[in-house]
């Protein structure tokens, strides 16, 4: 099981989701709100070979912790994940927009700066300007398109520019959630949860809970479970090598 956006030190009892997806062999990707989060993220996840910690900036938190941008650049030369970044522009936060696209903007430049990075990024409501700043700047990193949610047009646009996505049930309860995932390159997929911000029945996702996804991922792609899980599994992997590259260390 892949879990390659979770919030894990958001949940009410970190630890105890830490060790049990530990125990489960779950490869999850803690990405963080803020970059004051990782080095705690760090600790709390310490020895767990299959979990991995990114260093982010919420574009929800921008507006307030804009400055905190120069510790995501302090920190990127620690981890080879980035992440939560990105840009919202939902009403709620339209009017930090500009800020928020110069702050992602930087986060980018210093990833290629870093020799490149695998990005997880969110971008609700704004995929143009998301996509405008990788075109821009990104050559070497990696960017994951968290929850992605935008128009036939712009996922275009996204796989022209070399996109992979993360997609969870969460995604996959509304029609335009699944007929996103079956227009998306099938070697550019992995799972997510998006926990603890997601839940079923008001009881939020685990990183295990990715298997959900699975059945309807099966019906859009029409194949069995095993052979999507699979085709995950062998995407994570791929994902993975590039940080044997030269360009990502």
């Amino acid at each position: 099981m892949i879990d390659i956006h979770c919030h894990l030190d958001l949940y009410p009892n970190p630890g105890r989701v830490i060790a049990e997806a530990d125990a489960r062999g779950a490869f999850v990707l803690a990405v963080t709100t803020t970059p004051k989060a990782f080095l705690g993220n760090v600790r709390l996840t310490e020895g767990r070979k299959r979990i991995r910690v990114a260093v982010g900036l919420h574009p929800e938190l921008v507006a307030s912790r804009y400055r905190e941008v120069d510790d995501v650049r302090k920190f990127m030369s620690q981890t080879k994940y980035v992440g939560e970044i990105g840009i919202d522009g939902s009403p709620d936060y339209s009017s930090s927009l500009k800020l928020q696209i110069e702050v992602f903007s930087t986060i980018l430049k210093d990833a290629e700066a870093h020799g490149g990075k695998i990005l997880s990024i969110h971008s609700r409501g704004a995929a143009t300007a998301v996509l405008d700043g990788i075109e821009k700047n990104l050559i070497t990193s990696i960017p994951i398109l968290h929850w992605f949610s935008g128009t036939r047009k712009e996922l275009d646009r996204a796989i022209e520019l070399g996109c992979w996505f993360s997609v969870g049930p969460a995604m996959l309860r509304g029609r335009k959630g699944r007929e996103l995932l079956a227009l998306m390159p099938r070697n550019r997929l992995l799972t997510e949860t998006d926990g603890p911000f997601t839940s079923d029945g008001g009881i939020p996702f685990m990183p295990w809970d990715v298997e959900a996804a699975l059945p309807i991922w099966a019906d859009a792609w029409s194949c069995s479970i095993s052979e999507v899980d699979r085709s995950i599994r062998l995407n994570l992997r791929k994902l993975l090598s590039t940080l044997d590259q030269p360009h990502a260390e």
